[in-house]
């Protein structure tokens, strides 16, 4: 089942590897969506650190999936792969994406698609898919965040970051958010963090123990690496949990096991970009079912930092990686 289509589209295309020049503007073939697959007009495309660190030719795209960039779109179905039961054409959805968001068409796997919130225009839905995947999972079914339980995030304005505020906040955590500023601090703590932590001033493991009475922290989500991963072990509570999903700061950590045996804490992690599409639809599922209401009640907002036309690209990643973003970047086609 299809509606009609062009045969070609705009995409951007990653020349080379480098900086964000290497981003090209090209007209390519529009895919075609293989079976459990639908092929969606995109609308907007959110723009992820993923994208970057591909871009840079060190987070290749899984083999026989979109070598363009772009790990989540909204937009309406325009066709069905071969077996698809869910969508139909005309339906309208955002999804995680194995690739290819960047474009005027792209292909998403049947159960990675959602339906967009009624809260949520297709642009704000497109900024949704990476970051809740990716907290839902990390923080909630690797991390077990209960209600209750202290929270801390690195990154608060980060895309991550503002998704994971929200989220925690939503569902009973107490949460503490680090951020580079005092502009970023405050927006932590409007989107609902119970403290916020200037690391440039101030010390993340002495506000965490303050915040939580001396108790520490139950579970940590970490995108720094580095030096983080000692001191997030230090500020864990007993059996506590850190989940780590990016290594800006590195990847090789020197930490102290001792500490990290006496208190019980669990260390943990996962990418999400080669994870099979049965687990990317079960965590679909997961947020249709938990989350999903928690728009309708008003009770989470996706936060927009800048959107830019497609075919500035370049310009959307170089506003990620000057780092003042708060919130999401997305593309508009």
């Amino acid at each position: 089942m299809s509606a009609s289509h062009p045969a070609t589209m705009t995409a951007i295309e990653i020349r080379g590897k480098g900086g964000p020049e290497v981003l090209t503007p090209s007209v390519l073939p529009v895919p075609s969506p293989g079976p459990g697959q639908i092929l969606i007009r995109v609308m907007a495309a959110g723009v992820n650190r993923p994208d970057v660190m591909q871009r840079q030719g060190s987070y290749p795209p899984p083999p026989g999936h979109s070598p363009l960039p772009g790990l989540e779109a909204a937009g309406e179905i325009v066709t069905i792969g071969a077996g698809v039961t869910r969508w139909k054409p005309g339906d309208w959805v955002t999804a995680l994406l194995n690739g290819g968001g960047y474009a005027q068409f792209a292909v998403a796997e049947e159960t990675s698609a959602l339906p967009i919130p009624t809260e949520l225009t297709p642009v704000e839905a497109a900024a949704v898919p990476e970051t809740y995947f990716t907290v839902w999972h990390n923080v909630f079914e690797r991390g077990g965040l209960k209600a209750g339980e202290w929270f801390m995030v690195h990154g608060g304005t980060s895309g991550i970051g503002t998704t994971a505020i929200q989220l925690a906040a939503a569902l009973g955590a107490k949460v503490v958010a680090t951020a580079g500023s005092t502009e970023k601090c405050k927006a932590c703590l409007d989107l609902g963090a119970a403290r916020a932590v200037n690391y440039r001033t101030e010390d993340f493991i002495a506000a965490a123990k303050e915040a939580t009475g001396g108790k520490g922290i139950d579970v940590t989500l970490d995108m720094v690496g580095g030096a983080y991963t000692d001191k997030n072990i230090i500020a864990a509570a007993e059996d506590g949990r850190i989940v780590q999903i990016a290594t800006l700061q590195g990847a090789a950590v020197t930490l102290n096991l001792s500490r990290l045996m006496v208190k019980r804490v669990t260390l943990t992690g996962s990418t999400l970009r080669p994870r099979p599409r049965e687990v990317k639809g079960s965590i679909a599922r997961a947020l249709e079912a938990k989350v999903w209401p928690l728009f309708a009640q008003g009770k989470l907002k996706v936060v927009m930092d800048h959107t830019f036309p497609l075919a500035r690209a370049a310009d959307a990643h170089r506003r990620l990686e000057e780092g003042q973003h708060i919130g999401k970047i997305a593309l508009v086609v």
